[in-house]
């Protein structure tokens, strides 16, 4: 007997959908997965799709124009860049993600990095592996406690990062454009102007989503701005950065140095100028797993599709004014 409901599954990146299987067979609902999830595959899966379930793969207008059945998209995390939401709304579909997943995680990862430039941990294995032992592979070295953390974007993943750097004697400086001044009370301090914040911080770690007001947020200009002894801890979107710009910022010491999970293109070419550099770290977009948040973002992604194929409201709306459209099709 064919399900009553069909999700296309755009991409994942876990090695089954058992999860996401069991909890959508409880609504009559069967998975349609792509093989490659390139755009001429997900046209022609879009019309059987009732819901969609997409991870990281960009979905054109188009696929939602030709999924006249398709109820919802529900993202697999928290930003929503592969998803045209404004183009979704005036369908009638609703759209939701998951705002809290693996804050641990993402938070963990970028003490991690930060800790990695302060003890200058890579250096030091690469002159130990390189038969050099030495503390001078290291050098200089400053105190951390005292120094000063630039969280660019004060979300839910930086505030987690604030009790955690805060344990280790870091003083937070905070930017959004209306964040307000008591927002990080009694933990730091808030501002409204970037250009304090690059030009006090000793790391500047980014934590907003990629929008086209955040697209090269960090130029040539702001990495100006940063001292020439900071460095610039990314674990938001690649493309929030100016990669150009910030391989003449680290070959010209205008700062010192970069610790990056994400990239504008992932993977990257084997050339891309960044991995030749000794002073920036790169990790391969890990910042965000643990087999615990995986299986967590697996739940409750498709808890969102079986809750719209049931007729409610899904938790985590991000589009909630197409719930008062009359051409909604959750109703």
């Amino acid at each position: 007997m064919m399900p009553r409901y069909q999700v296309l599954v755009t991409d994942y990146a876990w090695p089954s959908l058992a999860i996401e299987r069991e909890i959508l067979a409880q609504v009559d609902a069967a998975l349609l997965v792509a093989a490659q999830g390139d755009d001429a595959e997900l046209l022609r899966l879009a019309p059987q799709a009732d819901a969609i379930l997409t991870c990281w793969r960009p979905i054109p207008p188009a696929v939602l124009d030709a999924a006249p059945r398709c109820r919802v998209v529900s993202r697999y995390g928290i930003g929503l860049d592969n998803i045209p939401v404004d183009h979704a709304t005036r369908l009638g579909i609703v759209v939701t993600n998951v705002p809290d997943f693996c804050l641990d995680e993402v938070s963990d990862h970028t003490m991690a990095l930060l800790l990695a430039c302060a003890r200058r941990i890579v250096p030091f294995a690469r002159a130990t592996r390189a038969g050099i032992w030495d503390l001078q592979a290291g050098r200089p070295m400053p105190r951390l406690r005292g120094q000063v953390l630039g969280l660019v974007g004060y979300g839910h993943i930086a505030q987690a990062v604030v009790p955690k750097a805060r344990s280790f004697g870091l003083e937070i400086l905070a930017y959004a454009p209306r964040l307000p001044a008591d927002a990080l009370a009694p933990w730091g301090q808030a501002t409204n102007d970037l250009d304090e914040l690059l030009s006090r911080a000793d790391y500047v770690s980014l934590h907003v989503p990629l929008t086209p007001e955040t697209r090269h947020l960090i130029d040539e200009r702001a990495l100006r701005r940063m001292k020439p002894s900071a460095y610039l801890i990314n674990t938001a979107r690649g493309a929030v950065v100016d990669e150009a710009a910030l391989y003449r910022a680290l070959t010209e010491g205008w700062i010192a140095g970069a610790a990056l999970d994400v990239l504008s293109q992932e993977p990257p070419p084997p050339d891309h100028p960044l991995l030749s550099l000794d002073n920036v770290i790169i990790s391969p977009h890990a910042a965000f797993y643990s087999e615990a948040a995986i299986q967590d973002l697996e739940r409750r992604a498709a808890v969102h599709v079986a809750q719209a194929l049931r007729g409610e409201r899904p938790a985590h709306v991000v589009n909630p004014a197409v719930l008062e459209q009359p051409n909604c099709r959750l109703w």
